[in-house]
């Protein structure tokens, strides 16, 4: 136990991560390609007429519409905006990997499918 002790004693943590948060975010590079928010779609009541802003970046915190994080954290990434034709309940992509945006095309599967194969194979190597 004291050998344990005495050399997290001499560890010292890179200078980069001993700096505030709001530092951080001026060194992460932006993002280029969308985040998903979540491996599932929304299910969200539309209203005619309305006008809507989903989501394409994935960093919103008013999931699956647009907060404006995407001005920050991926400026090369624009909000869909739409506007609905009548009162409907929807499925609104939440992986950002859909084709037909920003409506569910079920792409969802393929990102679950790759994520279990990623853990199998750090498992297996």
């Amino acid at each position: 136990m004291n050998m344990v002790w005495r050399g997290l004693q001499h560890f010292r943590r890179p200078q980069q991560l001993l700096l505030a948060p709001s530092k951080l975010e001026h060194i992460r590079p932006e993002s280029t390609q969308p985040v998903p928010a979540a491996r599932l779609p929304y299910r969200v009541q539309l209203c005619a007429g309305k006008r809507y802003a989903w989501c394409a970046c994935g960093h919103s915190k008013k999931q699956p519409y647009c907060d404006g994080a995407h001005k920050t954290k991926a400026p090369n990434i624009s909000p869909l905006r739409f506007t609905s034709d009548k009162d409907k309940t929807v499925l609104l992509c939440a992986c950002k990997q859909t084709t037909n945006a920003p409506y569910c095309d079920g792409s969802h599967f393929k990102v679950i499918y790759n994520d279990v194969v990623k853990s199998v194979k750090r498992l297996f190597n």
